[in-house]
């Protein structure tokens, strides 16, 4: 695999002298977060948490994320919870991109460093500490988990993107890729956090419209992306949320890789109960 790099936002606030230029933008079937938007003044606190702060991009929310939440967080040296899931009923995927933190998981220590991946499964006892000199950032991805009589729970486990070989799509030559840190056949877990791959040129040649929600959060590389109807410039640092149905397909703009964080919800019978009735 080639040398992977991974985008962490760093905060800073812009100077009075420059111009309101971004991409931001928030409709009914989808939102782009750019990562210009992330500065210092949009940053949130957790309680139980030492030396933190984090960029919330997507949060249970009519008209929008319905299934997710996601943290960009920042923990600087010696910060940390012993407290961090308020929340039994949650799930968790954490990635690192920038730094390294050491995970008390089930009482066994795991030192992630950039690429680390850990699924962290509801009710599991666990606490995070960076014992480094610099800060750390990690995505936080989390979802209430929809239990299945008859099935167990799944088990946490912790991982590095290096240690998996991607899957290349079939009649792609390899250009398009996922890395997948869980079997798709294994009907415990309810969500998927993936890395999808693009090599320079690489396409989604359709565009996909299916049921899942999507997080997308691009780690690496440019991009145009088809949302809805709008094709849009992408590149490292931004966050895509899409609606279930969100038409999609995408442009690998070059030079080097595209690549992004994806979160979907998966293998669970679909609500039948709307949240709103009309």
């Amino acid at each position: 695999m080639s040398k992977t790099s991974y985008y962490a936002p760093h905060g800073g606030h812009p100077a009075q002298t420059e111009l309101l230029t971004d991409r931001a933008m928030f409709t009914e079937a989808y939102a782009v977060i750019p990562k210009g938007v992330m500065q210092d003044i949009v940053t949130s606190h957790l309680p139980f948490w030492d030396n933190m702060r984090m960029w919330v991009i997507a949060r249970p929310l009519s008209g929008f994320s319905e299934t997710f939440s996601q943290y960009i967080v920042e923990v600087g040296a010696g910060g940390g919870s012993d407290k961090p899931e308020l929340d039994p009923n949650a799930e968790a995927v954490l990635f690192v991109v920038e730094g390294e933190v050491d995970l008390t998981l089930k009482g066994e220590v795991h030192r992630l460093q950039p690429g680390g991946y850990a699924f962290i499964p509801p009710a599991a006892d666990w606490r995070l500490r960076n014992n480094g000199d610099e800060p750390v950032r990690f995505h936080w991805i989390r979802k209430h988990y929809q239990a299945v009589e008859g099935l167990p729970h799944p088990e946490p486990f912790v991982t590095n993107e290096q240690d998996i070989e991607p899957l290349v799509m079939p009649d792609t030559e390899g250009r398009w890729s996922t890395t997948r840190f869980v079997d798709m056949a294994d009907m415990r877990h309810d969500m998927h956090v993936n890395i999808v791959n693009f090599e320079p040129g690489g396409v989604i040649p359709f565009a996909e419209t299916h049921v899942m929600e999507h997080g997308l959060y691009v780690l690496e590389g440019k991009a145009v992306y088809r949302l809805n109807q709008d094709w849009v410039e992408v590149e490292a640092g931004d966050f895509m949320w899409l609606r279930a149905f969100c038409p999609q397909a995408c442009y690998s703009g070059g030079p080097g890789r595209f690549r992004y964080l994806l979160y979907k919800d998966v293998n669970r019978h679909m609500n039948l109960q709307l949240s709103n009735p009309r």
